[in-house]
């Protein structure tokens, strides 16, 4: 496997990601669109998810591919970002053909930032115009850290972020993964210098120092994120993505190993107040063919590139007025 030309979800051919935020509401989204509809799936591990669509992911239920995929933040209000997709997508007249009528596919997630600082005193919910702010902004480039639906994500003792990462396999299929890091556990180990990652870091991308030496290591059951409130506040929302061609069942089970890469990024993961989710999606672009070996291939670096990805949101973070919590970087200046 070899990193791709972008270390970016985007190295998937035909696959774009856009972002829109608000600094002083400390909150964004993030869209991924494809060139074509594209075959999806969903895995949920965690004890507080907040979907809009994803029951019809299912292997067995009817729509086959779906149009586009959300992360926001927002909570239950940032699944109106969705919306905003949905208006877009349909003035381009893309969508599922229902006689005349033409209905865009829009799975979407949400993480929890209500609570991060920032200015929720709306009158209007700013999530629709959001959402189609970040389809808009779709493109093979875009920022990570304090962007999109990582803009206003934290750790439990650090700035979260928007992630992604990327391998091209050795038969030529791609995988990548894109993820807004908003746990209640944490993605570095105590001291927060070292990224839980660090085994699976490829050529410096998150910083290069390497795994944390010790030996024992243990976070305790807190968090700094808002003291008292910590436990309503969090949830990691991922993709990952292939052009290898898939069907729902074969995306289900990549979605389902690529949250081993949750599990080696964040400590701990998949916790009850968690709403810990990954969707995957195939382009369809590439045939397997070795079915069997290819698709223990994808699963693999999916987790490999989810893990790396989720180190890469908080190593890019960047501080904004009024954070409650640090940027990893300005932590180690100290």
């Amino acid at each position: 496997m070899k990193v791709g030309a972008k270390n970016l979800i985007t190295d998937v051919p035909g696959i774009y990601v856009g972002n829109a935020q608000d600094d002083a509401l400390k909150s964004g989204t993030t869209v991924l669109i494809s060139d074509a509809p594209f075959v999806a799936s969903v895995d949920v591990m965690g004890g507080a998810p907040g979907t809009r669509e994803t029951d019809l992911l299912a292997p067995d239920k009817h729509v086959g591919a779906v149009d586009a995929l959300v992360l926001s933040g927002g909570s239950a209000f940032g699944l109106d970002a969705a919306s905003g997709v949905v208006n877009g997508l349909r003035a381009q007249g893309r969508g599922f053909a229902v006689g005349d009528v033409t209905v865009p596919i829009v799975p979407a997630a949400i993480l929890f930032d209500l609570l991060n600082g920032g200015d929720k005193g709306w009158a209007d919910n700013p999530y629709p115009a959001l959402g189609e702010a970040a389809l808009a902004d779709a493109s093979e480039d875009f920022d990570l850290g304090s962007v999109g639906a990582g803009t206003g994500a934290l750790t439990g003792f650090l700035k979260g972020g928007l992630g992604s990462a990327s391998f091209v396999l050795n038969s030529g299929i791609t995988v990548g993964a894109l993820v807004a890091c908003n746990p209640i556990g944490s993605v570095n180990t105590p001291g927060e210098r070292h990224f839980w990652a660090a085994p699976f870091e490829m050529d410096g991308e998150f910083g290069g120092l390497g795994p944390d030496p010790r030996a024992g290591l243990c976070l305790p059951p807190h968090s700094l994120k808002a003291p008292g409130i910590n436990e309503r506040s969090n949830t990691t929302i991922a993709i990952v993505a292939t052009d290898a061609k898939l069907n729902k069942a074969q995306a289900k089970r990549v979605a389902t190993a690529a949250q081993d890469g949750m599990a080696r990024a964040i400590v701990p993961a998949h916790t009850p107040f968690d709403g810990d989710l990954v969707f995957a999606a195939a382009t369809g672009k590439r045939e397997m063919d070795e079915p069997d070996k290819d698709m223990l291939q994808i699963g693999a670096a999916a987790a490999h590139c989810l893990a790396r990805a989720i180190a890469r949101g908080v190593y890019h973070a960047s501080p904004k007025a009024g954070d409650v919590l640090p940027c990893w970087k300005d932590s180690q200046k100290s």
